[in-house]
């Protein structure tokens, strides 16, 4: 069956937004109809592109603009075939960027065969809710009835309530300049007045502007849009900001980032860019009274550096202002009427004016309450909408569903662009934009196929006993949960507060408590999920509930083999595949070749899934196929860019390969580009500091820990897996000076993790902490937790290692030489991944040298040089041979170059070195 998506508005959003329909429908094989709903002649030119006037130029570079999020420079090859001279730092005329919205969205048509473009030319005026779906009617009689509606409105018309009556109603006032023949009102001769001073008065100030006229500019600020750098600079890495203090707070925090942009950088430009990505975090952080005093108060002044100008269209403005044509001044109109062949203007700052025209340049409104559009006047009036944060546009959820008002239910209606703004602050740029319709026409897409189904059903087929509504809000979590992201538990908690009998939901939440912070929320999910499970449930849901229930309450191999055996039965069970494997988000059940036997055995299940390529690039980079790890990490970014096992994987590879210095750029890139919003940040942060380390970097990887992983970064167990494991590791390796701020991470972090951890991975990272803070007593406590546990994991593995380490702290050299080396074999059975279990190695490594077994310390650094190139390791080696020198130690320990590994020395019996040839990882 077809379904059928209404657009409503065919500018830039809209068009992007049938595209983005077009697109997925296809690659899903959904049949889909688009109607593409817009009274304008054009496709895809708006307002903003549907100048004609060269002179009108993009405010972004070329290289920025392409329609597509996952194909950046497709603008730019449009652009060269039609002028080969372009160059991604242009800032080339909108109306061609107008073209090639309109080209875009012919193509896509004739390359979809499931999905059917419809253009109608006709505006929308009202929307009714029915149960089939939204029913739009048009101005000029009848309608259209759709299972689901799109509204990208653009900026409504601009207010001009300001202006006297008399003025509104005569031939010289422009209210709208942007309406079609607007300025043909606009005589040849004669002085004009421009109000405001924004990109608006800009543009009419260019095309204007004639010898002997004289156009007046005038706004409550009188500020102008600041001009772009004329060879564009990167964007500065996003500030670490926090607004839930207030605006005055936050105010502070901007000045001090942009201060210290213009120190390094010469200018404030880069670091105004670098706010971009955290703009929407921090607007929603603010109260609704701060949000409305930052519209009343900062406004304007953030809006002339953020929407910048193109250099050649600033060398215009300032050629006008210089010659007199262009006077600018900070003033309102007191009264403006008309008076003979004129408008006699008076100003607030006491000048009087003669002109010939008004023309009205203050902006789009922002608070809908006060339009005379019709359709918005509807929604709001009927309830299906309310008015955002601070009563600036349509209130909108994170996927752009519309919010309806108190006690109304939802409608199948989506917005985009400017009415979002109350929710996104910076909505009408097309970064944002095409962003927006990807997401937006994926979750319609979501919506549809869930309501189509006899039951709903996840990404992958699996069939949901819930209603759409929470089916949907669990789809949304299971893509967070696969990309690593954060959001996952809240949208579950959505989920079955709106189905409390929704079993795989709970089953969700109770897995995500066990792995989280404290996880005593864990079991009180697992047994709301035993009782929906027994109330309405299939057998593929009731056996992934038994299977959770073992993995969480039963012995090690009895969870082990209820979840694989699950997955056995039901291959395309993505969270339990997940929960399976170790990864970021999950502790896992598997381990070395296990994991690559279960996720190898998925690939005719998955195919070119991103989440699955990601999950197989791990596997290969833990068999040292380094090529095949990166290119397989590649495919999976390249169709979600936020794919988090497939960093994870491009992480280890460049740590492993010794690419240390590309391994930084890259994972700094990746942070500015996609952190924000991911669950495992303070994970690649840590990523980026092992590099930092391995180069010896200790200025660098101090910085990193204050700007990226102290405790006032990170949260939940990430606080010891990633910060204090760091810090144990920078004591072991001689890279930190001082005390370790180790205990403000023990105060933040959950309590269980160092008390009574459920899991060997969170155990493992407890012990490093109570290691790093010198609490022996903690770590003894600790040691008998593990002894007493039902995981033989803990007992195996934790319990030595919490002896092993209380003998480091107290400086028991020969104790830590004697119980180390036996865990080598045996640590990765806590789940970690090779770098994080190298901290054992590390560990051992500083008590063979502070033990005085300098040999023995020089062949394990040796083998790991052999590994991969480090500089701290050499640095290591070298003081080793240097200590050894000093003692005329009998047998001198391997040469800093072509040093063979241990295995190779079959003439040592050693019984240390033996355990060290068992145990290196391949």
């Amino acid at each position: 069956m077809t379904r059928r998506v209404a657009v409503v508005g065919a500018g830039a959003a809209g068009a992007l937004t049938a595209v983005q329909l077009m697109r997925q429908a296809e690659r899903s094989g959904r049949g889909i109809g688009v109607w593409l709903i817009d009274p304008a002649g054009h496709t895809g030119r708006g307002v903003a592109y549907s100048t004609s006037d060269p002179r009108h130029l993009l405010n972004v570079p070329a290289a920025r603009m392409s329609a597509f999020p996952d194909d950046p420079g497709h603008f730019l090859r449009w652009l060269a075939g039609r002028h080969p001279h372009a160059a991604p730092g242009d800032f080339v005329p909108r109306k061609e960027y107008g073209r090639y919205l309109s080209d875009v969205v012919e193509q896509t048509a004739q390359e979809c065969r499931r999905a059917r473009l419809h253009r109608v030319r006709e505006r929308v005026v009202a929307v009714r809710d029915r149960s089939a779906g939204p029913v739009l009617r048009f101005a000029g009689g009848g309608g259209l009835q759709v299972d689901a509606a799109v509204l990208a409105l653009g900026t409504l018309g601009p207010d001009h309530a300001w202006a006297d009556p008399q003025l509104r109603a005569s031939g010289r006032f422009v209210a709208d300049p942007w309406a079609p023949g607007a300025l043909d009102a606009v005589a040849a001769e004669g002085d004009v007045l421009l109000v405001g001073t924004g990109l608006t008065m800009v543009d009419l100030a260019v095309t204007l502007a004639r010898p002997g006229r004289v156009l007046h500019a005038v706004s409550r600020h009188g500020l102008l849009p600041q001009e772009h750098l004329p060879v564009a600079a990167a964007a500065a890495q996003p500030p670490e900001l926090d607004a839930t203090h207030g605006l005055d707070a936050l105010r502070r925090g901007v000045r001090r980032y942009l201060a210290a942009g213009r120190r390094s950088g010469g200018d404030w430009r880069p670091a105004m860019d670098g706010l971009r990505p955290v703009t929407a975090a921090l607007w929603q952080q603010l109260s609704t009274a701060d949000r409305r005093r930052f519209v009343e108060e900062d406004l304007r002044t953030w809006e002339v550096h953020r929407h910048r100008v193109a250099p050649a269209t600033a060398v215009a403005l300032g050629a006008l202002r210089a010659s007199g044509r262009l006077q600018v001044a900070a003033a309102e109109v007191v009264r403006a009427v008309p008076d003979d062949d004129a408008v006699a203007v008076t100003l607030s700052d006491g000048r009087r004016l003669r002109v010939g025209a008004v023309v009205n340049c203050t902006g789009a409104r922002m608070d809908l309450r006060r339009t005379d559009d019709p359709l918005v006047r509807c929604l709001l009036e009927r309830g299906c909408a309310r008015t955002g944060p601070a009563d600036l546009g349509l209130d909108t959820r994170d996927d752009g569903r519309v919010v309806p008002a108190a006690g109304v239910p939802a409608a199948r209606l989506w917005a985009i662009g400017a009415v979002r703004r109350g929710n996104l602050l910076e909505t009408t740029a097309v970064p944002e934009i095409r962003a927006q319709a990807d997401e937006v026409a994926g979750a319609v897409l979501e919506a549809l196929a869930a309501r189509r189904a006899s039951r709903p059903a996840d990404r992958y087929g699996q069939r949901l006993s819930t209603t759409p509504e929470a089916a949907l809000l669990y789809e949304r979590a299971l893509e967070r949960i696969l990309a690593g992201s954060l959001g996952a538990e809240a949208l579950l908690r959505e989920a079955v507060g709106i189905d409390p009998g929704f079993a795989v939901g709970h089953a969700a939440l109770a897995l995500l408590g066990h792995e989280g912070p404290g996880g005593g929320h864990a079991f009180g999910a697992l047994e709301a999920a035993v009782q929906a499970a027994a109330r309405r449930s299939d057998e593929r849901e009731r056996s992934l509930v038994a299977a959770v229930r073992a993995r969480l309450t039963g012995t090690e191999e009895g969870g082990k083999a209820a979840l694989l055996g699950h997955i056995a039965a039901h291959p395309r069970d993505a969270l339990a595949v997940s929960a399976a494997v170790p990864t970021v988000s999950f502790s896992g059940v598997t381990s070395a070749e296990e994991s690559w036997a279960l996720v190898e055995g998925l690939a005719p299940v998955y195919g070119d899934d991103w989440w699955y390529l990601g999950q197989l690039a791990f596997v290969r980079q833990e068999q040292e196929r380094w090529a095949q790890a990166e290119a397989l990490a590649d495919r999976a970014l390249a169709a979600q860019p936020r794919a988090g096992h497939a960093v994870h994987a491009r992480a280890h590879v460049f740590y492993e390969t010794g690419e240390h210095r590309a391994g930084i750029a890259w994972l700094d890139d990746w942070l500015h580009r996609h952190g924000r919003q991911a669950g495992h940040r303070s994970h690649i942060s840590w990523h980026a500091a092992l590099h930092e380390l391995s180069l010896d970097d200790r200025s660098a990887l101090l910085r990193r820990y204050r700007r990226e992983l102290d405790a006032s970064r990170v949260k939940g167990g990430r606080l010891l897996a990633d910060s204090a494991a760091l810090l144990w590791r920078a004591r072991m390796t001689g890279s930190w000076s001082g005390a370790l701020p180790v205990a403000e991470l023990l105060q933040a972090a959950p309590r269980q993790w160092v008390e009574a951890p459920a899991t060997a991975f969170a155990a493992l990272h407890g012990a490093l902490a109570l290691a790093a803070a010198g609490d022996t007593d903690a770590l003894g406590r600790l040691r008998a937790h593990a002894l007493a546990h039902r995981n033989e994991v803990l007992p195996l593995v934790i319990a030595p290692l919490c002896a092993a380490l209380s003998a480091v702290v107290r400086q028991r050299w020969p104790q830590a030489v004697r119980l180390l080396p036996p865990l080598l074999p045996v640590i990765a059975r806590v789940g970690a991944s090779k770098a994080q279990l190298e901290v054992v190695e590390e560990t051992l490594l500083h008590a063979l040298i502070e033990g005085g077994e300098h040999e023995r310390a020089a062949l394990l650094l040796s083998a790991r040089l052999e590994r991969r190139s480090s500089p701290l390791d050499r640095r290591r080696l070298k003081t080793v041979h240097e200590r050894c020198a000093a003692r005329g130690a009998e047998g001198a320990p391997p040469p800093l170059h072509g040093a063979r590994h241990p295995l190779q020395r079959d003439s040592t019996d050693h019984p240390l070195v033996l355990e060290m040839h068992r145990t290196r990882w391949r």
